[in-house]
């Protein structure tokens, strides 16, 4: 398996591990005082503020920038590019959104717009090479 298809699974990955700051993060509040609440986690979700809402935002943005990445990894991939350019796109892509979602939760707004510009871009590269 590629690089690039390991960046896949990782992208994929990595809103799920973002909403595991937010969740882990109530660990240690009483469930009236905002904890994690299994029974109802979109309620839970809405009512979090600060940091933990934001990684919650995070977690909604990496989902919704998978189609384009997968769909650039796999047209490039199918269309015979050079698959070392398209495993370093991939790795660059991660590299982006991992520092995005270090800014969104840091609260860093102007910082995380460029993150994310660049992340599209690097998407928007990969689809190019197919």
């Amino acid at each position: 398996m590629s690089i690039a298809n390991w960046c896949v699974l990782a992208a994929c990955l990595l809103p799920i591990v973002t909403v595991g700051l937010a969740k882990g993060g109530s660990a240690r509040l009483k469930r009236d005082a905002g904890r994690y609440d299994n029974e109802n986690p979109r309620e839970w979700a809405q009512a979090l503020s600060g940091w933990r809402q934001r990684a919650h935002a995070a977690q909604q943005n990496g989902f919704e920038a998978l189609p384009l990445f997968i769909a650039a990894v796999l047209l490039a991939q199918q269309a015979h590019a050079d698959q070392a350019r398209i495993d370093q796109l991939a790795l660059l892509f991660i590299a982006f959104r991992i520092i995005y979602i270090i800014t969104y939760v840091m609260g860093q707004g102007t910082l995380r717009t460029l993150v994310w510009a660049c992340g599209l871009a690097t998407s928007i590269a990969i689809f190019m090479l197919g």
